[in-house]
């Protein structure tokens, strides 16, 4: 997102949002609850999807129209309007309407939502004033780290430095930025909290090991691998089966040393003989001898069927996988339900760490399984919430379950499905009703619940407002923001201190860039008295960049 000056004496200028989604619906109420905004939806019907919610909403204006053409636009008055938000699902769809609405008002500000960030980067670049945002691409870390047992997304990228959100015991204190959150009431919270040293959860600055130990695996990948090759020729009936054989083997080994007379070494090669079919009878032999080899040579004879049936069940097996779903068994993989924009990006991110991916759609043509198989991740198509679906991928076995579909009846549908073939299966359940999600861990004992919409509006609203949102820190359900804000002349922030920034604004200053110096300062003096186009780096809560919005125009 390019960085721009507010334009203050636009301030009252009304904003449009065009989308019935529960990212519109977020959106909305954020600008009208946090930043006192006037604001017109344009969407399909009251009566669908969030229509109603977003109807509902106080000072907003909602035209139903069905789709966002220059009719819609000329009735939202958009050539008065500050910021336009297109959020549908089409990308082709949103870059048409953004092109219409630039015709209309030229200096119109414009965040899209698009899915494909790629081509985000070049069609920003078409229009005056635009910013760019991926709803999928800022959930997915945050469904990824917590399928991983973390706190927040692993890194994120500020002004050329990496930083990531830890624990506080697990970095040195020369590393820590900021304290972010007092996390001993998981339900709750405490943001930013007045005495820092109670946080437990800090940004950091990452060394090069950082990100691999945080995501590791639980086991040594070496272990898993070899427990997946091992599970994948052995099932479980013959693998008891020889594994008895063994036993007798280690007994008539045991009873040749111990009674036959024999040395240790020699009561193997005997054994070792009689297993390979070329044992000797002799007359003159001890009777405990005779029924140990008879034994030991009935166990060989018995093996030829075992290493006939590991063959056999190799390759039932493998054609079976080969028509009806992924090659197994699977261990310590995470099972990702919903490959569609946000499943698409969590198997991605899932690979690319190293952590082994099952994925689950019961359509075949969902966006994320073209790359499932480029990325040799196995997939099963399939109704999740059924139970020989989930076996399929081998939850069972498995070390985390994400569940992703649209439809919060459907993730908790397949979660409680799992959850009943395993009891201690950690879920990240997708739930858009944050009130819902409470009930859905408190009752279910669900381990996390995440907003997909929650986590992205407000980087979505602060762009509207024309801030620069770099990052979000998903804590909980609640997100804190990694924001850039200018100085401008005679603006409240104007002669403040850094000390008294954060004192009157819930947010942590963790960088500072002068006017005079191009480079950023992360750790600027507290006395520090502010000027024009000086520019602030903070960790803010949703509340706290809403306070500091107001000091800055």
């Amino acid at each position: 997102m390019p960085t721009l000056q507010l334009r203050r004496n636009d301030r009252r200028r009304h904003l449009v949002v065009w989308g019935d989604t529960p990212l519109a619906f977020r959106l909305v109420d954020e600008l009208i609850n946090r930043y006192d905004e006037d604001v017109t939806v344009i969407l399909r019907s009251k009566q669908e999807n969030y229509g109603p919610r977003i109807a509902q909403l106080s000072r907003v204006k909602v035209i139903e129209a069905a789709a966002p053409d220059n009719a819609a636009f000329q009735q939202a008055k958009l050539g008065t309007a500050r910021a336009l938000a297109l959020l549908g699902s089409d990308d082709a769809g949103n870059i048409h309407a953004a092109l219409l609405a630039q015709d209309i008002n030229p200096d119109l500000r414009l965040v899209l939502r698009l899915f494909n960030t790629s081509l985000g980067h070049r069609v920003r670049t078409l229009f005056a004033d635009c910013a760019v945002l991926s709803d999928a691409a800022m959930a997915a870390p945050s469904f990824v780290a917590a399928s991983l047992g973390r706190e927040g997304p692993t890194h994120i990228r500020v002004s050329g430095r990496t930083l990531y959100v830890v624990r506080r015991d697990e970095v040195e204190a020369e590393r820590i930025i900021c304290g972010l959150a007092d996390t001993a009431d998981q339900a709750h919270p405490d943001l930013l909290p007045v005495d820092k040293q109670s946080t437990d959860l800090v940004l950091a600055f990452a060394n090069g090991s950082d990100v691999e130990k945080a995501v590791t695996p639980r086991r040594h990948k070496w272990l898993t691998a070899l427990r997946r090759n091992f599970g994948s020729v052995f099932n479980r009936r013959v693998g008891v089966a020889a594994l008895s054989l063994f036993v007798l083997l280690a007994i008539g080994t045991t009873m040749f040393a111990t009674f036959g007379g024999y040395t240790w070494w020699n009561a193997i090669y005997e054994t070792a003989l009689d297993v390979a079919g070329a044992a000797q009878p002799l007359d003159s032999m001890p009777v405990i001898n005779k029924i140990t080899q008879v034994m030991v040579t009935i166990v060989g004879i018995s093996i030829i069927p075992i290493i006939t049936a590991v063959a056999l069940d190799a390759v039932v097996s493998a054609r079976l996988a080969a028509a009806a779903g992924p090659k197994g068994p699977f261990h310590d993989h995470v099972v990702v339900i919903g490959l569609g924009q946000v499943g698409v990006r969590v198997i991605a991110q899932l690979h690319d760490l190293g952590v082994p991916v099952v994925g689950i759609d019961r359509n075949e043509n969902a966006r994320g399984v073209p790359l499932a198989k480029r990325l040799g991740i196995p997939v099963v198509i399939g109704d999740a919430s059924r139970d020989d679906t989930l076996r399929q991928a081998y939850i069972g076995t498995s070390r985390a379950l994400v569940t992703l579909s649209s439809h919060d009846v459907v993730n908790l549908e397949a979660a409680l499905t799992a959850r009943a073939i395993r009891s201690d299966l950690t879920v990240v359940l997708r739930l858009f009703d944050n009130d819902f999600a409470r009930l859905v861990e408190r009752r279910f004992n669900i381990n996390v619940s995440r907003s997909v919409s929650s986590l992205a509006a407000p980087a979505f609203a602060a762009a509207m407002v024309e801030r620069q949102v770099i990052g979000t820190i998903p804590v909980g359900r609640r997100v804190l923001l990694i924001a850039e804000v200018p100085v401008g002349e005679g603006t409240g922030l104007n002669g403040m201190t850094v000390r008294q920034v954060e004192e009157r604004c819930e947010v942590r200053v963790i960088g500072l860039q002068r006017r005079t110096e191009q480079r950023l300062d992360w750790q600027p003096a507290a006395e520090h008295q502010l000027v024009p186009r000086d520019r602030l780096m903070v960790v803010a809560t949703r509340s706290g960049l809403g306070q500091i919005l107001a000091s800055s125009i």
